[in-house]
């Protein structure tokens, strides 16, 4: 059996579970990656850079390994599907530049009538203060409301534009709300020993969500972890099948609902969650 190098530790979980299980079909039909590059129309370098995680294999190159192999060519697609849409996302991309956020000007009264006499406060015949400018006077009374009608629209829409902050703990505990989907908004998923997260299911526009993902394409296999892996716990906890604690992790216990489900929607019964069975779980 080939003793492989570690994976790069900023590859993508989803681009990880394509490698792991590519390497796995490479050592278990003994071919060597000269025998690989021999038998497909890929090089030995370019196997080399696809099996260690340095680039994506193309489609082609998946197909070609699971035909050598005998594996399951549509499920080995299918990772590939979800592993290269997560490929494309972490590509890095120029930095956005911070949106400038202009608030409104307050505008100065109109100036007053020169020909008469300077304003007078009411009651006590003192002159009103004036600041005296481009020609005019313009009270300083009407200056000060002028700044706290600019500090009263800052502290409005200041906070509007930051309306993910304390998105992380929108996500954990019972009763998690169901947030629309926003670039960077999900907060990375760790586990704690003894952690478990609650499930809030509805049903929107016909499909189920629990609150913790939206996705129905990714694959979950044994060992799996993640909010996606919350999500499906808690749909099958809904659909009647129990998974064992609400954890985020893929083990046994979930396994066997994730086959029970299966078997009741007519799928095959391997216990990995991918897109035929989320769609069992959402319906």
């Amino acid at each position: 059996m080939s003793r492989w190098s570690g994976l790069p530790a900023s590859l993508d979980h989803r681009v990880r579970q394509l490698v792991v299980q590519l390497r796995r079909l490479k050592d278990h039909s003994g071919l060597s990656l000269v025998a690989l590059a021999a038998r497909t129309s890929y090089s030995k370098s370019s196997w080399e850079r696809y099996l260690n995680g340095k680039k994506l294999p193309p489609a082609g190159a998946v197909e070609a390994l699971g035909r050598l192999c005998g594996a399951d060519v549509p499920r080995l697609l299918a990772l590939h599907e979800v592993a290269a849409q997560a490929w494309s996302a972490g590509r890095p991309t120029p930095e956005a530049r911070p949106r400038e956020v202009r608030l409104p000007e307050a505008r100065p009264p109109l100036p007053q009538d020169r020909s008469g006499p300077p304003p007078r406060a009411a009651g006590d015949g003192a002159p009103v203060p004036t600041v005296s400018g481009a020609g005019r006077r313009v009270p300083l009374g009407s200056l000060v409301l002028g700044a706290l009608a600019v500090l009263v629209v800052a502290g409005v829409a200041l906070p509007a534009l930051r309306p993910w902050q304390g998105h992380s703990g929108a996500w954990r505990g019972a009763g998690a709300a169901l947030a629309g989907p926003a670039p960077g908004a999900a907060p990375e998923f760790t586990h704690r020993p003894g952690e478990v997260f609650g499930c809030r299911v509805q049903r929107r526009g016909g499909v189920l969500y629990a609150g913790h993902s939206r996705t129905d394409t990714e694959v979950l296999g044994s060992g799996a972890e993640g909010w996606a892996v919350v999500e499906a716990q808690c749909l099958l906890h809904h659909q009647g099948y129990d998974p064992g604690a609400v954890d985020g992790i893929v083990r046994g216990r979930t396994r066997r609902a994730v086959q029970r489900l299966q078997a009741g929607s007519g799928l095959p019964t391997d216990g990995t969650v991918g897109p035929a069975t989320w769609k069992a779980l959402r319906g």
